[in-house]
């Protein structure tokens, strides 16, 4: 196991259930969130492997602290290694996808 620890969180956000990786979670100078800091994402040079790994990154890449309301953490877990981030739908629990674009057909 690595000397810092990794941590898995799960939380609600706009009817979605979000998972992702940080190396800091700890409660928040702010009254009722939790602060979670130093987002972990896969890195990678060229061909984009995971879409939704690529959506998180975009969203949350310059976030330097993220403040999560108490109520909107599903669960926080402590983790040997990175797994797949993930967006899903809170209702079903499937993947949220977002397809990739086609181009338009000649007309």
């Amino acid at each position: 196991m690595s000397s810092r620890p990794l941590y898995k969180i799960t939380f609600l956000n706009h009817g979605k259930v979000y998972e992702l990786y940080a190396r800091r979670v700890g409660s928040s100078h702010l009254w009722g969130f939790n602060e979670i800091a130093d987002l972990v994402f896969d890195l990678h040079d060229g061909l984009v492997v995971d879409p939704t790994e690529e959506r998180l990154r975009e969203e949350f890449g310059d976030t330097k602290v993220l403040h999560l309301p108490m109520q909107s953490i599903v669960r926080i877990e402590e983790v040997e290694k990175k797994g797949q981030s993930a967006i899903r739908d809170a209702t079903t629990g499937e993947k949220v996808v977002t397809p990739f674009p086609m181009p338009a057909k000649p007309r």
